[in-house]
């Protein structure tokens, strides 16, 4: 039986209020520290399902979609605590096979993306899978090829049912070890994978393999449960299939995601913040990427310092061509960040082209922020031109909506910047991958106050 030890509300029953009221143009000053990662919390938690003994996880952040997912865990027969605060001790020794088939599985999990990753886990452990179309974000198509097509060549049958838009999948002669050459490196496609092929019958090969961070904790999590992995942090992983994977204990790192924003938080406002435990050997380009954007920042041990800098230069590239920041699988720089960016380059001194290649819908949330007065020209669904003004106009506050995480949270980063009063509706979508955000820079001076509108 799952029980909880309550240390505060997590967000799915604490947040009734949708909207954001945010007063800008306020210097902030003081430390943060980073929540969790939310993408590789999703992996983890569905690579528990791998095992019948316990898993204790850490530094697990309390936002919606990771609360969403624990909620679809305990349903489904897995026991959960709730030790204490960010800490989460699983255990799937009672998994209710007959759940997947219920409409509460169907609604449930198709709300989100990451439930996808579930199905690695049940074809290892029970030979049958459902996976839903992908909910979460709507940033644009997200395919499941890389995911089924994979599964298949691991001996895996699968049934696509139209009316209730749910993949069936079926291993009735279990999973075999296969080589493996993905279409592209995607990082739940390869958490799948990985997860599938570790309790598989054989040597599996995956080849074009993301190797993002995240993947790389899978991994070594997954060794640490009696997995056998080789190539961690390469793009090449040889898997050999073991027959039974035991309890373990697995720290989250830093949300990377969550430091970049911050970065272009304190650049936006002119402020002076250290960021905290933000695991810098794991962020790769990030703290590159805003120092050629002009953000002065030094990372000292495990901590960033960002001072308060009333103007910021954007870089040109050697030959003098204007700075391009595009997304790349790692060790490039994730997509997730380049809404910041975007919104940072909005009061830069320069000009820089964003271009966004995984999503083609990702950039259209610009049209509120030349409603604020940035000066954006929208090339395409994947490019923006943004001509910096230096802060010698500051964004006005208007009222809004939040379309997904990532640009909710550059919106909120632009109003707190911005002159004047701003609000930010659908902030559900904010609340899906930030830890009581709010709260956290109201701390540091901000001033944000959630609303029925």
């Amino acid at each position: 039986m799952s029980y909880f030890v309550i240390t505060r509300l997590s967000p799915l029953g604490l947040y009734f209020m949708n909207a954001f009221e945010i007063r800008g143009g306020k210097q902030l000053n003081g430390e943060i520290t980073p929540q969790g990662a939310k993408n590789e919390a999703l992996q983890v938690l569905c690579a528990a399902l791998l095992t019948d003994e316990r898993v204790t996880l850490t530094n697990v952040p309390d936002i919606v979609d990771v609360n969403t997912l624990i909620e679809l865990l305990d349903e489904m027969g897995v026991a959960v605590e709730r030790p204490s605060s960010n800490t989460i001790i699983l255990q799937a020794n009672n998994i209710d096979p007959d759940y997947f088939t219920t409409h509460a599985f169907k609604k449930k999990s198709g709300k989100l993306r990451g439930t996808v990753m579930l199905a690695g886990p049940l074809l290892a452990r029970f030979r049958k899978a459902y996976i839903p179309q992908p909910g979460g974000d709507k940033i644009g198509r997200r395919r499941l090829d890389t995911h089924i097509r994979g599964f298949e060549k691991m001996g895996v049958d699968f049934v696509y049912d139209i009316d209730n838009q749910m993949f069936s999948l079926d291993a009735a002669n279990g999973l075999k070890g296969v080589k493996l050459l993905m279409g592209e490196p995607s990082i739940t496609g390869t958490a799948n994978l990985v997860m599938a092929a570790s309790l598989a019958d054989g040597v599996t090969t995956i080849y074009n393999a993301a190797c993002e961070p995240y993947i790389q904790q899978l991994c070594r999590m997954l060794i640490s449960m009696g997995a056998n992995i080789k190539g961690i942090s390469t793009n090449l992983l040889t898997i050999e299939g073991v027959k039974r994977l035991r309890g373990c204990e697995h720290r989250l790192l830093a949300d990377m995601i969550e430091v970049g924003s911050f970065i272009g938080l304190a650049a936006m406002t002119a402020s002076e913040l250290t960021i905290k435990n933000v695991d810098a050997e794991h962020l790769g380009i990030i703290p590159e990427t805003f120092q050629q954007l002009g953000i002065e920042l030094s990372v000292n041990g495990d901590d960033i310092y960002v001072p308060a800098q009333e103007h910021y230069r954007i870089q040109k590239f050697i030959d003098g061509s204007i700075l391009t920041v595009y997304d790349h699988p790692w060790p490039g720089l994730t997509p997730d960040l380049l809404s910041i960016v975007l919104v940072l380059a909005t009061q830069a001194k320069g000009t820089v082209l964003v271009h966004q290649k995984m999503f083609e819908s990702r950039l259209f949330f610009v049209d509120k922020l030349i409603e604020m007065g940035a000066q954006i020209v929208l090339c395409d669904p994947h490019r923006a031109v943004v001509i910096g003004l230096d802060k010698q106009m500051p964004l006005r506050g208007i009222n809004m909506v939040s379309p997904d995480i990532r640009a909710g949270v550059a919106l909120l980063i632009a109003a707190l910047s911005a002159t004047g009063k701003s609000t930010i509706q659908n902030i559900h979508q904010i609340d899906r991958g930030y830890e009581r955000i709010d709260e956290r820079l109201n701390a540091l001076g901000a001033d944000i106050r959630r609303i029925n509108p």
